[in-house]
């Protein structure tokens, strides 16, 4: 099992070491970061987050045996007042930990701090369309896809296209009400 809690400067060198080319980068942190990553990024991706009228809500992903660092995610976009979000920056950075449900897991946590805490309607992303096993995860979810951005960013000499999915509160809570039925 893992929790999130809020990214702290300690987890900095972590998340560096873990963005290893331009590319992984582009994946990750979009065209708001550079590679390579340094502190100075993350600081002022930092600086306006996690107070309780922020916009954005930055986490670092542990173990809850062990409280080792296996990850990173953020919620931004956090629109109070249309109760909208958008889910970013999802990292599963310990190799051992990859394709063992992590990234579910994540994504499970912060779509219930978006519905249950900030009492948000609807969650949405962005996936590069090459990257299967995250929209695999995501759809393991319940998020759907929306449409296909079409050579949305460029990485080099290639142009990469983008899926937009989203989930809404009330196909969440069907979800979690089906498996709870299941359980019960």
């Amino acid at each position: 099992m893992i929790k999130l809690e809020f990214f702290q400067p300690s987890h900095m060198k972590q998340l560096i070491d873990w963005i290893r080319t331009p590319e992984f980068l582009m994946q990750w942190g979009g065209p708001a970061f550079q590679f390579p990553l340094d502190e100075k990024q993350l600081e002022d991706y930092l600086h306006e987050a996690n107070k309780p009228d922020s916009t954005i809500y930055i986490y670092s992903v542990l173990l809850e045996e062990t409280e080792e660092l296996i990850g990173h995610i953020s919620l931004s976009q956090i629109d109070r007042k249309h109760e909208s979000a958008r889910i970013g920056k999802v990292l599963v950075g310990k190799q051992r930990e990859r394709g063992r449900g992590v990234g579910a897991q994540m994504v499970e946590k912060i779509v219930g701090i978006a519905f249950e805490e900030l009492k948000l309607h609807r969650v949405s992303l962005g996936v590069f369309d090459f990257n299967h096993s995250a929209i695999s995860c995501y759809e393991k979810v319940g998020f759907q896809k929306e449409g296909l951005l079409r050579d949305y960013r460029k990485c080099g000499n290639e142009f990469w296209s983008l899926w937009e999915m989203s989930i809404l509160k009330y196909e969440w809570q069907q979800k979690h009400d089906d498996v709870n039925k299941v359980l019960n």
